[in-house]
């Protein structure tokens, strides 16, 4: 019998192998989706019909983003040659990180914050530096200028930012900018029609501000995976020159121009979140939960050292939650996504039901906490 021979294969990059690994954790989620953000109804039902109308015939030609790119740009005041659609705001950071980061490049970044920055900023040369917030997750502007520094070729700012729901000023982005003309400042406004404050309006005008935006928070488009990143033409003819040409699927093109007519289902969804922001912040303070003010869809809560078993009996009371802990700063922390009126009233019998066992629980918890410590 021939002896067995181990397989040799090669090595990718040492960045790739350096890189962190990211596991959403997704699987089973047919009960209340108050986990990753995502619109917690459905998309519009323009978007229905349009996906009705798409022929079979039509699957079996290479997408064109250009039209519909053309539709976004006059959608937000742009020229087509500021716009780029994406495969997702993911797709959006990781081509703009491939565009701009080299050895020596700093990406910037305000703590705790959006995941991917980091992974993404991770598979280039550059070293990302944090900026990490105070207890209050206020964004940290006096912190953030200090570390300016020639090395500094990318800020990210999520605007508002996760996982904390606090937002940045339009004058604090300003002085960013000006005090940073050698990087590029891109402001990621994920959550922006729960905020409704911008500034894309100042693309163009700001000569190093990028904005990126994604349609599946308020417009329920997260399973197409469409984002954009707009820009100054000279910044963005570079993103352009990284971005594969069709990223974007037909499905996600056919769909996002009739989403963006349809202005009376998302004013529809988004006046319901927000209405349903205030019920559920006011039944955490019933509650004695300490909460975060949030300018987005979600709100982050503290659980403290029960966090793990918080977000289990909240699954098993049939509410997915996301425990936070892991981000910088957010120990004991879990963050809850808000959909609508009806479904936060069931989260907020979920809840109160999961602080009652937990309150049963603690004194179990610390016993074992204090006998692990004496080991």
């Amino acid at each position: 019998m021939a002896e067995s021979v181990k397989a040799i294969y090669p090595a990718p990059r040492a960045r790739v192998q350096a890189m962190r690994e990211y596991h959403p954790p997704l699987g089973n989620r047919d009960t209340l989706r108050l986990d990753f953000n995502e619109n917690t109804v459905a998309c519009s039902p323009k978007v229905r019909e349009a996906l009705g109308s798409i022929s079979a015939g039509s699957l079996t030609r290479y997408p064109e983003r250009a039209p519909v790119e053309a539709i976004v740009a006059a959608h937000l005041g742009l020229a087509p040659a500021q716009v780029a659609l994406t495969n997702g705001v993911d797709e959006a950071i990781h081509v703009l990180f491939e565009a701009f980061l080299e050895v020596g490049d700093e990406l910037l970044l305000p703590v705790p914050t959006y995941t991917m920055y980091e992974i993404y900023a991770s598979a280039t040369d550059a070293r990302a530096v944090a900026v990490q917030a105070a207890d209050d997750l206020q964004f940290p502007f006096e912190r953030l200028l200090a570390a300016i520094s020639p090395r500094t070729k990318i800020i990210a700012i999520a605007n508002p930012n996760s996982p904390s729901g606090s937002a940045t000023t339009r004058a604090q982005l300003l002085e960013i900018a000006t005090r940073a003309p050698h990087a590029v400042l891109l402001v990621d406004e994920a959550y922006f029609h729960f905020h409704g404050e911008t500034v894309a309006d100042l693309i163009g005008v700001v000569p190093n501000l990028i904005v990126a935006r994604t349609f599946s928070k308020a417009y329920g488009l997260a399973g197409l995976r469409l984002g954009l990143l707009a820009g100054p033409v000279e910044l963005m003819r570079w993103v352009k020159r990284v971005l594969s040409p069709y990223s974007v699927n037909s499905l996600a093109l056919a769909c996002l121009p009739p989403a963006l007519e349809d202005a009376a289902y998302l004013d529809w969804y988004v006046g319901e979140v927000l209405a349903a922001r205030a019920e559920f912040e006011a039944a955490l303070d019933e509650a004695g939960v300490r909460r975060w003010p949030s300018r987005a869809n979600f709100v982050l809560v503290e659980i403290g050292a029960l966090h793990k078993e918080f977000t289990l009996l909240m699954s098993e009371a049939g509410v997915l939650v996301r425990d936070r802990s892991s981000d910088p700063g957010c120990d004991g922390r879990v963050r809850i996504t808000i959909g609508t009126r009806e479904q936060m009233r069931q989260a907020a019998v979920a809840l109160n039901e999961t602080l009652s066992t937990l309150e049963l629980q603690a004194p179990q918890h610390a016993q074992k906490q204090r006998l692990e410590n004496c080991r």
